[in-house]
């Protein structure tokens, strides 16, 4: 049978974001399945052609997706995007996904992003390499391969060249591995920006409270 091999698809009306060339971007969803999904792109001063979309992917195809109703947040791959009437359509396919999100990301109030990537952090006048487990708009998770004693509420300076940060964060939570890593949250006090580029909000709109832990 043609197309026996292809993924069943449900048709369906449902909204969502996604954050493509640095903005995040109201989308329509028209149909969905286990793989991937059709999304129309919402009117916005972004993206108003296919090259809009191929310059924004310039760099990398995959974006990151949050899918309030279906409580789903990751990432996906943009396979095609089409001119449709006028409307911007892309074609996805996901890659890397939470499932039952949405309680999760009321309570952190921010996308956390999983990027794993090297940094440097002091504690105690020493400076630690560390990798990242995830990464916000307010504060990322980093993982220490040593046991480091610290204090919650010690604010102490980073370096974290991948996305261009550096500044002071203030440890939130420290967790310890057995005994050889340290599992850390930590959040910005002062990084020297406003806006972290690559990283989206997905903030709830329902949601007064702005802080991320």
């Amino acid at each position: 049978m043609p197309g026996k091999n292809r993924s069943y698809r449900k048709s369906l009306a449902s909204y969502g974001l996604i954050y493509l060339g640095g903005e995040e971007l109201e989308i329509e969803v028209k149909n969905l399945s286990i793989t991937g999904m059709l999304a129309e792109i919402e009117g916005n001063d972004a993206i108003h052609g296919i090259k809009d979309v191929f310059h924004a992917i310039e760099l990398s195809s995959i974006i990151d997706i949050y899918l309030p109703e279906m409580r789903l947040a990751g990432e996906a791959e943009i396979t095609r995007a089409d001119l449709d009437g006028g409307k911007v359509f892309l074609a996805l396919e996901f890659r890397n996904l939470t499932y039952e999100v949405s309680n999760l990301l009321y309570k952190r109030k921010a996308y956390r992003k999983n990027i794993t990537a090297p940094g440097r952090i002091v504690f105690n006048g020493k400076k630690h390499q560390f990798f990242t487990k995830n990464v916000s708009v307010g504060g990322m998770t980093i993982m220490l391969n040593e046991r480091v004693l610290v204090q919650t509420g010690l604010v102490t300076i980073f370096d974290f060249k991948k996305l261009d940060l550096r500044g002071e964060i203030e440890v939130v939570w420290v967790e310890y591995v057995d005994e050889d890593f340290t599992l850390m949250g930590l959040k910005y006090k002062h990084i020297g920006t406003k806006n972290i580029r690559g990283i989206p909000n997905f903030l709830s709109d329902h949601d007064e409270d702005k802080s991320y832990w």
